[in-house]
């Protein structure tokens, strides 16, 4: 089945229709004609304005009952109503409601640390906010998003000739987080406690 969104009555074509955190739709489901996309992929098989449209969907995460999934960006040249540097949205199942958790505006200089783009990768962390893996333009970073929806770098990748992070994931007690780039293939280890911008640690440097 494809998700189809809706705010009161309207009918949502795009998430990129979505500009501020905390907005929400009601979500029902369309089934797929031809699910093993025998004869069309499935991305062809619905009429424009039969199902929601997003531009490259790519990471996702289950955790706390909700389905984490990332757009990495939109653009008005692909058809994308707003454009956009990376959306995180939550799917609550039982509520049968999606919420934008997370937006990056357009980011205006790739190689800053102040500003990020494509996040793809996601993963919960301990203290209920989010990492996400960087796949955008210029620096590569890991990047925190707080509960509260307030993002920082939590590591930047200065491998020569590398790409991107890829497959953040957290030990089961919660003090390690795994992270990997991609190429040449390396895979970091990072101890925590975590803690987001502002709060204070008990960790020694």
């Amino acid at each position: 089945e494809a998700m189809r969104c809706f705010k009161g009555s309207k009918p949502i074509a795009d998430l990129s229709e979505a500009v501020r955190t905390g907005t929400q739709y009601k979500v029902e489901w369309v089934e797929v004609p031809d699910r093993l996309a025998v004869t069309t992929s499935t991305r062809k098989q619905f009429a424009p304005g039969t199902v929601t449209g997003s531009r490259k969907l790519e990471g996702a995460y289950y955790a706390d009952g909700e389905h984490y999934f990332v757009a990495s960006f939109a653009r008005a040249t692909d058809g994308s109503l707003n454009e956009h540097d990376g959306q995180v949205w939550a799917y609550d199942p039982k509520k049968e409601m999606v919420t934008l958790t997370t937006i990056f505006g357009v980011n205006p200089d790739p190689d800053s640390d102040t500003d990020y783009d494509g996040p793809d990768n996601i993963v919960v962390d301990p203290n209920g906010g989010l990492i996400l893996a960087e796949d955008g333009n210029g620096i590569q970073h890991l990047v925190g998003v707080t509960a509260a929806g307030k993002s920082y770098p939590m590591a930047r990748n200065e491998l020569p000739g590398s790409n991107e992070f890829t497959g953040p994931t957290f030990s089961s007690d919660g003090q390690t987080l795994f992270a990997n780039v991609q190429d040449p293939g390396h895979v970091f280890a990072i101890t925590g406690p975590f803690h987001g911008p502002g709060t204070p640690s008990n960790s020694t440097p």
